[in-house]
């Protein structure tokens, strides 16, 4: 079994608390002791790498990611329709490279453009075979633009009868998925007005709940109105995406849930329509017309507000557009510093322990017994999460106890 010790490091567990000084060891793909202050731990049959007094912290989950959304930081796609089939499939395992380039060693998909590709991208990643965050692979029901929102009483996915709606569901498992993305209200940058548009009944997602639960499935939604949040917490949704509209009695709702349920508002999307998008005919008056605006400023009272009622609040902000493209992910944590009231290591910890818990997975912290998913980084983002914006400053990534990316010095 293959040892590495991670020694003079700052530590960064992912528990909340501070940085401290100490040692690492992974045997396999987890950790197996952590060391802290002056403790030596045994070298023996072990790699040992001096991190230089660098912060060694969890890797990040990307709470909301869509892989198949086709542009990158490497190569922008200026579409957001399905590609040829071909072409989709290996810009997704680029993507997903993309990402875990950045330091995000897993994602929680918010839905594919293709049904059958994450499924597929995940076994190979976790075969070993291609190089890619951990995965938890969804459908996306999807209208007849593909991408966009879905016409009421108009789904060629499947049909919107409770009948059809829950023989979607077991198809889906059947298929291979961890999740499923439904719409339950539509947006702003689908049709003005389109936020308060709801999608399903009380009726339907209470179905889509109680299928999901007799498959054994995870269900997510794009929920922007404070009725579709409601709809999506009585149903029994694991994540709800945005909440940008969510009254008083959704957020005591969400309260009720908040040890099953996550949220993962997506801001970077509306950040790069503000700002990052003129290049692709979005200036401020687009951007005001699509909801970005009056989304973001939604989202400075909503956000903090949940935080302080315990409800876990994740990054993820809807990457892989023309304009927000993979590899910005890391963007996230600093808007949440910078807009919604969090500290850097509250933004940390949203990044890599409730990201963690949002995966099911044993990742998210330094602990023993827990996966070996571990970055070094060049400066200390308990401090300034924005170091963690800038690839270079990843001097390590490991991901299931294998590097993914190794420093010269240290090989």
């Amino acid at each position: 079994m293959t040892k590495t010790l991670f020694t003079n490091v700052m530590i960064f567990d992912g528990s909340g608390a501070a940085r401290f000084r100490g040692e690492v060891m992974v045997e396999g793909n987890r950790i197996s002791a952590v060391g802290p202050g002056e403790a030596r731990l045994p070298r023996e049959g072990a790699q040992v790498f001096d991190g230089g007094g660098h912060t060694l912290m969890p890797g990040m989950v990307e709470a909301h990611g869509h892989l198949t959304w086709p542009s990158s930081v490497e190569r922008v796609i200026n579409t957001m329709k399905p590609l040829p089939i071909e072409q989709h499939t290996l810009i997704t395992a680029q993507n997903a490279r993309i990402t875990l380039d950045h330091g995000f060693t897993s994602v929680y998909s918010a839905g594919s453009l293709g049904e059958k590709i994450e499924p597929a991208l995940r076994d190979m990643i976790d075969g070993g075979f291609i190089p890619g965050p951990r995965l938890r692979a969804s459908a996306l029901e999807k209208g007849a633009e593909g991408v966009l929102g879905v016409p009421p009483g108009h789904d060629p996915t499947h049909d919107r009868d409770i009948g059809g709606l829950r023989a979607y569901i077991a198809q889906m498992k059947a298929q291979g998925c961890d999740t499923i993305k439904f719409l339950m209200s539509s947006d702003e940058a689908f049709a003005p007005g389109g936020s308060q548009t709801l999608m399903y009944s009380e009726e339907e997602a209470q179905a889509i709940g109680a299928a999901a639960r007799e498959n054994d499935i995870w269900l997510a939604c794009h929920a922007q109105s404070a009725e579709a949040v409601k709809r999506a917490l009585r149903a029994g949704f694991r994540i709800i995406f945005h909440c940008t509209y969510a009254d008083e009695e959704a957020l005591d709702l969400f309260e009720a849930h908040k040890d099953t349920t996550f949220t993962a508002p997506a801001p970077g999307l509306l950040w790069a329509r503000m700002h990052e998008a003129q290049d692709f005919g979005i200036g401020m008056p687009e951007a005001e017309k699509m909801g970005a605006v009056s989304g973001f400023e939604l989202m400075k009272q909503v956000i903090p507000e949940m935080v302080r009622r315990g409800i876990r609040v994740l990054p993820g902000g809807d990457y892989g557009f023309p304009y927000n493209p993979h590899g910005r992910n890391a963007r996230d944590l600093g808007l949440f510093v910078d807009h919604f009231g969090f500290t850097p290591v509250q933004a940390l910890i949203a990044a890599t322990r409730h990201g963690g818990e949002l995966m099911g997975m044993d990742v998210g912290c330094i602990k023993p017994g827990l996966l070996a998913d571990l970055l070094l980084v060049e400066g200390d983002p308990t401090s300034d999460v924005h170091v963690l914006e800038n690839r270079d400053n990843l001097i390590v990534i490991m991901k299931d106890g294998v590097f993914h990316k190794q420093p010269e010095q240290f090989a």
